[in-house]
């Protein structure tokens, strides 16, 4: 716009009602947060273009679509830009995705989050998911020193299926049989004294040697000393594995055994516990996408809207050697 024809525009400002300011102020505001995401999202793709279709590093500006830069791969001649690829292709609504991602970081429900960006629950449900689809593998490579494995059990949920392979339960009720059951899902969390954590879907049940095999030996350091309760599958992966352990028997009042407890990971699983509380009832299917946002609120990995947007396309925050 010309300095003239802006300069008649800021004369006629005066003249607006109250109301009219305050739409305008909403509506500059969310052409603002339209051009950040944008240019947050563009930046950090620039930086080291690729194809998401044949990964080939020559690509060229090929106009622009939806407020994005739009690219041609020289390679496959095929189109795309900075979202292709990603759980937040053909999302709308970009001026309001800051806010949502906000609205996650302060761990509101679909409902809250809804109310507060000015979306239907449907889409803060899907957004939800989409934002969170990548987030969940921004995860620790190893696990070092002294290393605390423990599981946990949620009520396993079929939320939101059309069909059922059992009756209903009202508000998630509970199980049916005592104890630890084929009802329960296991979640296996390992988290050594630097804080950083890793944790596992296991399946339904008690957690078993196999599945214990399977999930830890690619994330410990060979040198690290593993600390459970008396479970005996943990005795015998060590075993197996070569690694070194130590339990500490709970049942037996037992919480300290020297300078190994499992404390450290009982309390993030308490953590866990209360803060999914508030969402009453979580579809197993989507359990790793709320154990991936729990890990990321409780280690402080992603603070800020910004650092959730950029996550959410793959763009993790550096991880700092000391």
């Amino acid at each position: 716009m010309k300095t003239v024809a802006f300069e008649q525009v800021l004369k006629q400002l005066a003249g607006l009602s109250h109301r009219q300011r305050s739409r305008l102020a909403e509506a500059l505001n969310h052409v603002g947060h339209d051009t950040q995401v944008a240019e947050l999202i563009q930046t950090h793709f620039e930086s080291a273009p690729r194809c998401p279709h044949c990964t080939h590093e020559q690509v060229h500006r090929y106009g622009h679509a939806d407020g994005l830069q739009r690219y041609r791969c020289c390679a496959c001649a095929k189109t795309f830009n900075a979202l292709t690829g990603t759980p937040l292709a053909r999302l709308r609504h970009k001026p309001k995705w800051l806010s949502f991602v906000q609205q996650i970081l302060a761990s509101l429900t679909v409902r809250q989050a809804a109310r507060e960006t000015g979306v239907h629950r449907n889409t803060s449900f899907r957004w939800r998911h989409r934002f969170l689809a990548w987030v969940k593998d921004d995860r620790p490579g190893r696990l070092h020193g002294i290393t605390e494995a423990d599981e946990t059990y949620f009520l396993e949920s079929n939320k939101g299926a059309r069909n059922l392979p059992r009756p209903a339960r009202k508000r998630g009720g509970a199980a049916s049989k005592r104890g630890i059951s084929k009802e329960q899902v296991c979640v296996l969390v390992a988290r050594d004294r630097t804080g950083q954590t890793l944790d596992f879907v296991t399946g339904k049940g008690p957690v078993s040697k196999a599945q214990l095999h399977k999930c830890l030996p690619p994330v410990l350091d060979e040198d690290v000393l593993l600390v459970s309760d008396a479970n005996a599958s943990y005795r015998y992966f060590a075993q197996e594995a070569g690694i070194s352990h130590e339990s500490v028997n709970l049942s037996a009042g037992m919480r300290v055994k020297g300078a190994f407890h499992v404390q450290n990971v009982n309390a993030y699983h308490g953590r866990l516990h209360q803060w999914i509380d508030r969402f009453h009832g979580v579809p197993t299917h989507y359990l790793p996408n709320y154990l991936g946002w729990r890990r990321a609120i409780d280690t402080g990995r992603l603070k800020t809207p910004h650092a959730l947007l950029l996550a959410a396309v793959g763009v993790f925050p550096q991880v700092t050697v000391t």
